[in-house]
């Protein structure tokens, strides 16, 4: 039997609630409260070095344990490891680390002198890709995309606003700036998934997001090990695996393997 694919209900103009004025809302509130958080963190008084590093690698233990329970979600191994080779190889082609870390730089010297204890571009990146890789970023997006939900992005929001202020109070002033990729990168998810729900089944989407996530739940250990300064890894580079992983399980459930 051929598989028939289900459209997503949708619904009238005038069933449309307040939450389904702006596929973007959820994003820009996200954005919002990562501003204010680090607006809140880069003015408290500076905590000592000994405080500081003792929040920071607390987060860090923490992002380690998040990072390996999305992992171990996955069930594609195999893929996740191809994923994670090829998304490194072309990472490192386009030198999307040290990208990040000129646009941190760029903003860096246009900073009043005294903005922030730390380099604005370890900030920069490391909150950039601590807000943008997860199961809530993806899943929440698709969901302001598809049914102009944002209640997940609302949950994200305010703990993003709460870890904004531990790292701005730890890392610097940089954290504000991580702003803009997540509103960039939560927004475009959602004006895509916005544009294609129409063609897709919703457990195609939700068995694809799963799979990205777990990608992502490498990445997030692998910020967690730099900010414990075992050793440096350049995440950055592998952010291409988790498109890759997409494509891949994607082409997998259209060719029948399931994803």
């Amino acid at each position: 039997m051929r598989s028939v694919r289900r459209r997503w209900p949708r619904r009238t103009s005038n069933e449309r609630g307040p939450n389904e004025t702006m596929v973007l809302l959820g994003s820009i509130v996200n954005a919002a409260a990562i501003v204010a958080g680090g607006l809140i963190g880069a003015l408290l008084p500076n905590l000592n070095e000994r405080v500081q590093r003792t929040v920071v690698q607390g987060m860090a233990i923490a992002l380690c344990v998040l990072g390996i329970s999305m992992a171990m979600k996955t069930t594609h191994y195999v893929w996740m490891v191809v994923s994670l080779v090829a998304g490194g190889v072309i990472g490192e082609w386009l030198q999307i680390e040290r990208r990040f870390e000129q646009v941190g730089a760029w903003l860096e010297r246009r900073m009043p002198s005294g903005a922030g204890a730390s380099p604005v571009g370890k900030a920069f990146v490391t909150a950039s890709l601590v807000y943008c890789i997860g199961a809530m970023a993806i899943l929440g997006s698709i969901d302001s995309g598809v049914r102009h939900n944002h209640d997940v992005l609302y949950a994200k929001s305010i703990m993003d606003g709460f870890l904004s202020i531990v790292f701005a109070s730890a890392l610097g002033f940089g954290v504000l700036f991580s702003a803009v990729p997540v509103l960039l990168y939560q927004g475009g998810i959602a004006l895509a998934a916005m544009a294609f729900a129409g063609w897709f089944a919703p457990d195609a989407i939700e068995a694809v997001t799963a799979e990205v996530s777990a990608v992502g739940g490498v990445l997030i250990v692998g910020i967690g090990v730099n900010l414990l300064e075992l050793t440096k890894i350049r995440v950055a580079n592998l952010l291409p695996a988790v498109v890759f992983m997409g494509v891949a399980m994607a082409v997998l459930r259209s060719l029948g393997g399931g994803a």
